[in-house]
């Protein structure tokens, strides 16, 4: 049977995986610079689980200074054969209540000045986002969801990402609501597509924190508001991490398993030296 290696980028308030046996740090170098933290390995159960804080520890790093491309290819790099992102949300509609969680399967990325892809500088390549899920994993990450969350878990939505790290107006807010989406935050993109591209079967667990500043009747979002919810939502999303490892999904069926193999358009004999040695991780 073949190991699997579950990588989870943790989200505001979820900096480190308890119940992990056989606990060490480990430092990897990308060519797009160190990712967030050091990557924290273990064992959850009979699968081996590799957590890297997405802010970095003490949440040192603004969404908008993440730097995406390093920690997806720190994790492929550390062997991981799926990607779970947590992420804490605005909810967008009235159903959806702080606390509750969302199993995204669409994104509409908004952000303005990070770079979201691995393949620039002489080679080009288009991977499908239409569906930008991996259906078996976020299927299987939503039944878990729901063994530890009953009755508070949403199982599709669209992830609605800003660039921050200012919340949004009240205009933008409501015309986001027009549009039918489920949350709002910072972080799912371009986390989504650089997965897409590393053939990383991915799923989002979204957090909801607040609703967002559209509701009348609510309090306007404010990071207090939100630390108080995380805090109810952390223990809930390391359980249901945990269920999730006992069920991981063939990856070889995933939508994002060889998708480069009809993605690349550049001819090899014409992609730089340089740019060849870059994505070696990569690129057989």
């Amino acid at each position: 049977m073949t190991a699997y290696v579950l990588g989870v980028i943790g989200g505001s308030g979820l900096y480190e995986m308890e119940g992990l046996t056989g606990v060490k740090e480990r430092s990897i170098d990308t060519p797009y610079g160190p990712p967030s933290d050091v990557l924290v390995e273990g064992m959850l159960g009979d699968v081996k689980l590799v957590f890297l804080p997405r802010h970095g520890r003490g949440h040192r790093v603004p969404p908008h200074q993440i730097d995406f491309r390093a920690n997806v290819c720190a994790l492929k790099k550390a062997g991981a054969t799926h990607a779970v992102s947590i992420s804490a949300v605005g909810s967008m509609k009235e159903e959806i209540v702080p606390g509750d969680f969302v199993v995204v399967d669409q994104y509409i990325d908004l952000t303005k000045r990070r770079i979201s892809t691995f393949f620039e500088d002489g080679i080009a390549a288009h991977v499908s986002m239409a569906d930008p899920t991996c259906s078996d994993l976020a299927g299987a990450l939503a039944t878990a969801a729901k063994k530890v969350h009953p009755d508070h878990v949403h199982v599709g939505g669209t992830y609605v990402c800003m660039e921050g790290p200012q919340f949004s107006s009240r205009a933008e807010s409501l015309v986001y609501r027009s549009w039918g989406v489920g949350v709002i935050g910072m972080t799912a993109m371009p986390e989504a597509k650089l997965a897409r591209e590393a053939e990383l079967p991915h799923a989002t667990l979204a957090l909801a924190t607040d609703y967002d500043c559209w509701h009348e009747s609510e309090e306007d979002v404010t990071v207090e508001a939100v630390i108080a919810v995380m805090q109810k939502n952390v223990a809930n999303a390391r359980r249901a991490i945990a269920e999730l490892a006992k069920t991981l999904p063939d990856p070889t069926k995933s939508r994002a398993h060889g998708v480069l193999k009809g993605a690349i358009m550049t001819a090899p004999d014409k992609i730089p030296t340089q740019t060849k040695e870059r994505l070696s991780w990569l690129l057989k």
